[in-house]
């Protein structure tokens, strides 16, 4: 059979399996993969698949006739491939990790639910390789790396790490899952919720890999579910809703930690401090100590390390500002009138928060720093 989009790809079904060429029919290379070695009794291009029956072992399905499509690139050079239209679908499938396999021995395997990114590695290489998606205004949306961050740490109640990608030598698969990224935590706070950053929108996002030198690009296109009546202007009023108020939690969480690290560090300042050093400078760190203490308390709760902690210790604020994302969160995409509403109670408070914690970054740190410096103690420095 003759693609119907490129003429140059041929596909034959034989006695003992199904092949393909990409020029013709010049030369031939088989495209087993996981289908027994049987006789092919007939095969059809349709739906941007190939379907095949088989002599007494049913029928297949090969469903990424769009990578097969694209004329193959020279092993010798990095590759990206054109994604095949992505629909923003909910549910899940084993074949969105990127190792996933098509068949299941007891029940059927659902088609990734997300981009599906192929790429051509031409050999091993120590150089990073990254991946940034962005959308038709440029802005980006998604970076990932083959390298893991080394900052990063897992514990119970925290966010996931954000996936890396594969870099090894020829053909790679990466699914993206279609989502923002990924929020920061607390560690090591429990907070039983989801950081997952919101779906995107449909439209035009490009993609672009870069590892060293080179680079390859490509477009994907994202298609709206077409069983829900979601128009674009209630799409954009959700992005930019669920995008204000995910900004929100990335700035809360940062403070948090900010402070935390600069709390610590007081801590042991004062406790260093020599015998004779001056009782107001050490009355008054204790008192920045115990307001950023306070502060930290109204923000977070650092006793739960388990889902039911929360019956004896209460949630705090960052955490009920992460359910508010949860909850306005939807499979279908909008934001409705209690949204509204909790996040402009929300707001209220947290303009309260922020300006304590702006009155102690912007002011009372840096000027108790001075006095540290005036008594040639040293200074509180920020971790990067």
């Amino acid at each position: 059979r003759q693609d119907d989009e490129n003429p140059n790809l041929l596909i034959a079904g034989t006695e003992i399996g199904i092949y393909a060429s990409w020029n013709g029919g010049q030369t031939w290379e088989s495209i087993q993969l996981n289908l027994p070695v049987t006789p092919i009794t007939d095969l059809m291009i349709k739906h941007d698949d190939i379907i095949i029956g088989t002599s007494g072992r049913s029928f297949w399905v090969l469903d990424d006739l769009g990578l097969l499509r694209q004329e193959k690139p020279s092993k010798e050079s990095l590759h990206l491939y054109k994604p095949e239209d992505a629909i923003l679908v909910n549910g899940g499938s084993p074949l969105n990790s990127s190792n996933g396999k098509g068949t299941h021995p007891f029940v059927g395997v659902n088609p990734a639910n997300g981009v599906v990114i192929y790429y051509q590695i031409p050999s091993e290489s120590e150089e990073e390789l990254t991946l940034e998606i962005k959308d038709s205004n440029g802005n980006l949306v998604r970076k990932f790396s083959s390298k893991s961050d080394p900052d990063f740490q897992r514990y119970a109640g925290g966010p996931p790490p954000n996936p890396t990608i594969s870099k090894k030598a020829g053909l790679n698969r990466f699914v993206w899952d279609m989502r923002h990224a990924i929020m920061p935590g607390i560690p090591v706070a429990y907070i039983e919720g989801s950081y997952r950053g919101h779906k995107i929108s449909p439209g035009t996002y490009s993609i672009s890999l870069k590892m060293g030198e080179n680079e390859s690009s490509a477009t994907a296109e994202i298609k709206p579910n077409p069983l829900y009546p979601t128009d674009a202007a209630t799409y954009q009023v959700y992005h930019e809703f669920m995008s204000k108020i995910e900004d929100n939690l990335t700035d809360m969480h940062n403070r948090v930690n900010k402070l935390n690290d600069l709390r610590m560090k007081l801590k042991k300042v004062l406790k260093n401090m020599p015998d004779d050093a001056d009782e107001t400078l050490k009355s008054d760190g204790k008192a920045l100590v115990k307001k950023m203490k306070e502060w930290d308390e109204e923000m977070v709760q650092r006793k739960s390390k388990a889902y039911d902690d929360v019956e004896n210790f209460e949630n705090k604020f960052t955490a009920n500002w992460l359910f508010m994302i949860n909850q306005t969160e939807s499979d279908i995409p909008r934001v409705n009138q209690p949204s509204r509403d909790r996040y402009a109670e929300l707001s209220e408070e947290w303009n309260r928060l922020k300006g304590i914690s702006d009155g102690l970054l912007k002011t009372e740190i840096p000027v108790f720093n001075k006095r540290l410096w005036d008594a040639g103690i040293g200074a509180l420095w920020e971790s990067k």
